[in-house]
């Protein structure tokens, strides 16, 4: 679908404001602005939850571009059985915001891999792309790629046009809506750009635009993410061997920086619901394992297979469970640190 654009011509002072959310949790944050990694240090000086930020030496890591077709909304066990009751999500806090998280698939992993290659390389040879090892998978750590969830047993994935198209729908009037470059937020060790859906009448910061330096854009369809760090561990470091247009994975020794994701916050008003069909969301639920840090309960997979079993009594299939993207992407053999 098409959404709405503005150029606003707006000036930002990028300075660090604090608040504290919904779960207790500091939050130092900029508005109307995506900092990348060297902005976002200027104006995190002084801040205590710097000490990931600025750490050193880091071991160098892919830079890829993600083009990204599908949302993802964890929850837990209180916020599925409001999901089956409303027939959809319905925002929470005062802020009247619905909450996304870009979910990045196999296939998505593997056409930024080509595509890094592509740009960086143009002149390979068949047999230099034949040859090329596949890497970025072993770089994809951070929790904004994992299978698991920080907030809940249950994942709802959806196409990103569809959520769009639903809130176009019931929240629009059937006009575009617009998408704006809403906040970027720092925690301790994670940052998190935040992406605005709100009607035409709410523009209130810049919107997306298709400019190639920017941290996330919007593009027939799919949200273009290019993100800033995306290790939860550095554990490999990349080596470009332009003498064989190829790139190659190391081992090296464990350090930590920060990660960054994208979050897709709906503005939706106090309480009200973005609805979809029951089977709609029965078909795009599985569950998750619980990560790190975890901020909610977690069911175990024979729980949570009865519960929503009792949910959705009629649908056909079994609960699955997420599965992660190193599963997918590589052989058992190489999971394991072993050779072919």
């Amino acid at each position: 679908m098409t959404v709405k654009t503005f150029s606003l011509s707006l000036t930002f002072n990028p300075t660090m404001e604090r608040r504290t959310n919904r779960r207790g949790v500091t939050e130092h944050f900029v508005g109307g602005r995506h900092l990348k990694l060297d902005d976002l240090k200027e104006a995190a000086q002084g801040l205590e939850t710097r000490q990931y930020l600025f750490r050193e030496n880091i071991p160098a890591y892919p830079r890829p571009e993600f083009h990204v077709s599908h949302l993802k909304h964890d929850t837990d066990l209180e916020g599925l059985l409001g999901i089956k009751r409303d027939g959809g999500f319905r925002s929470l806090g005062p802020e009247s915001l619905l909450w996304w998280s870009l979910a990045v698939k196999p296939e998505d992993v593997t056409s930024a891999e080509t595509r890094l290659l592509e740009e960086t390389y143009p002149d390979r040879t068949e047999e230099q792309v034949q040859t090329q090892q596949s890497f970025l998978g072993k770089f994809t750590t951070s929790p904004a790629f994992l299978e698991t969830s920080r907030l809940g047993s249950y994942r709802f994935t959806f196409p990103v046009e569809e959520v769009l198209e639903a809130y176009r729908e019931q929240f629009c009037g059937g006009e575009p809506p617009v998408l704006q470059v809403f906040e970027t937020v720092l925690y301790k060790q994670e940052v998190m750009y935040v992406v605005l859906v709100d009607r035409p009448a709410n523009q209130q910061y810049s919107s997306l635009s298709d400019d190639p330096n920017a941290v996330c854009v919007y593009r027939d369809g799919r949200f273009i993410w290019r993100p800033e760090a995306i290790c939860n561990e550095h554990n490999f470091e990349l080596v470009q061997k332009p003498d064989v247009n190829q790139m190659e994975l190391f081992p090296c020794s464990r350090h930590f920086y920060v990660w960054d994701h994208v979050a897709i916050a709906l503005h939706v008003g106090k309480g009200k619901v973005l609805k979809f069909h029951t089977d709609q969301l029965r078909g795009n639920l599985k569950f998750c394992d619980p990560g790190e840090p975890q901020l909610s309960y977690f069911e175990s997979f024979a729980d949570a297979e009865e519960i929503v079993g009792n949910l959705w009594p009629e649908y056909p299939a079994q609960l699955e469970k997420q599965i992660s993207l190193q599963e997918m992407l590589y052989p058992w053999w190489e999971l394991l640190g072993f050779c072919r």
